[in-house]
């Protein structure tokens, strides 16, 4: 069975690439193959992970680049090298264009640490978060796969799963629990569920 060639973003520890490369290896991802892991960040431990798991890896530099249209240029070229048919984001910290999401559109996704349209959107990532989160008082959080669109986390919702807010919990606790409890089980599903449509599409 052929199947979908996927590139990986990331800019960071990689911890959801490591979610994705442990469910392709229990065959929760079969539909697809993780091709390509890409970073715009040299020192990315996520590098490291997918060089364990024989995971070919790219580098591409904002600061090499004159422009943003030069940057996402020299990424499309690295993903037609590759012969890539759908990208994930796994913390990849960049914005990309209308142009480079036209490209992929409907093939590229994204995992957010919140229940979309709680906490989403320009500025809130990462840690940030958990932090708005506990500050609002909500009692239950959890994370989003949705599809990758012109508004940051605004496109269509692919999955998300709930997660208990505790008493006392920091924002560290809490990204933890949303990351083993939500984002580890729903991204590795919605990549399978979007390289299946995408092989049955071709």
């Amino acid at each position: 069975m052929k199947k979908a060639n996927i590139a990986v973003f990331v800019s960071g520890g990689g911890t959801n690439l490591q979610a994705l490369m442990d469910a392709e290896r229990a065959g929760i991802i079969k539909s697809g193959t993780i091709r390509l892991v890409v970073s715009n960040n040299k020192d990315a431990y996520a590098l490291t992970r997918a060089k364990n798991y024989n995971v070919e890896t790219r580098v591409v530099l904002r600061r090499d680049y004159e422009n943003s249209h030069d940057f996402e240029a020299a990424l499309i070229g690295v993903l037609k090298e590759a012969d890539i048919d759908m990208i994930v984001l796994a913390g990849f910290m960049s914005i990309l264009s209308p142009d480079f999401i036209n490209e992929y559109r409907d093939r590229m996704i994204n995992v957010h640490p919140s229940l979309i349209p709680s906490f989403c959107g320009k500025g809130c990532y990462g840690l940030h978060v958990h932090e708005k989160a506990l500050e609002y008082g909500v009692k239950v959080t959890g994370a989003t796969v949705h599809y990758v669109n012109e508004i940051p986390d605004g496109g269509k919702i692919i999955l998300q799963k709930a997660v208990e807010v505790h008493e006392g919990d920091t924002p560290e606790i809490l990204q933890k629990r949303v990351m083993e409890q939500a984002e580890w089980i729903i991204l590795p599903q919605a990549t399978e569920m979007i390289a299946k449509q995408i092989m049955e599409n071709k």
